[in-house]
């Protein structure tokens, strides 16, 4: 499994475009994994659209995670789950799907991280990295020092969320990641699918030459 670039769809911070269009254009660019989050819609309606990114993904090869909701990932064949912290336990979402099923765990701390993986997360998003202003309630940007930490306390991959762009995604893998995850950094360019491909491109590269702290 690959996590190169992980593109988080946003409608609120494109350019006019769906989600299952969101989806589209970037897989298009090479995006590795498509993240479903979306706040307001309905459980009827949001379980429509990750059916729709569903059918995109599959038909891409791109790997299908579902932001929060476990019963919609399940319901329309999603590749996984991605939690928070104040989300359903990990204990209890891998009782109810075991692997292959993917579940990805946000951490803003080293004892997150491990936990995370001691309780059988598939990776960790170490969140945020920089601050942004994408995602209201990320709080203040953590550093490349704590994607170092986490990087050598856990073993599984390990992803950098939160202000990452093409300016400092070197950085970020330099630092220990094993890719990184953005939302405004494609979702919001004019052209979704260029904007991954430059992402990704960037990130493979760094990662050939990359020697880990």
């Amino acid at each position: 499994m690959r996590y190169d670039l992980y593109v988080v769809t946003d409608e609120a911070l494109s350019c006019g475009l769906t989600h299952a269009r969101i989806a589209e254009y970037a897989t298009q660019g090479g995006a590795d994994v498509i993240q479903l989050r979306e706040k307001e819609k309905s459980c009827r309606e949001l379980y429509e659209i990750a059916c729709e990114i569903r059918e995109v993904t599959a038909r891409t090869g791109s790997c299908f995670i579902m932001n929060d909701r476990m019963d919609i990932a399940l319901a329309c064949g999603a590749d996984g789950v991605h939690f928070g912290q104040d989300d359903l336990p990990l204990v209890a979402a891998r009782a109810i799907a075991p692997r292959p099923f993917i579940i990805g765990i946000s951490t803003g701390t080293v004892e997150e991280a491990v936990t995370a993986e001691r309780n059988g997360a598939d990776y960790v998003a170490v969140s945020p990295v920089f601050s942004t202003r994408s995602k209201s309630d990320a709080g203040p940007g953590q550093g490349l020092a704590l994607v170092r930490e986490i990087r050598r306390a856990v073993s599984i991959p390990v992803i950098g969320i939160g202000g990452i762009h093409t300016g400092n995604a070197e950085d970020v893998i330099a630092a220990g990641a094993d890719g990184i995850a953005v939302i405004s950094a494609v979702v919001s360019q004019q052209d979704v699918t260029q904007a991954a491909r430059v992402l990704r491109e960037i990130v493979v590269k760094k990662r050939r030459e990359a020697v880990y702290p």
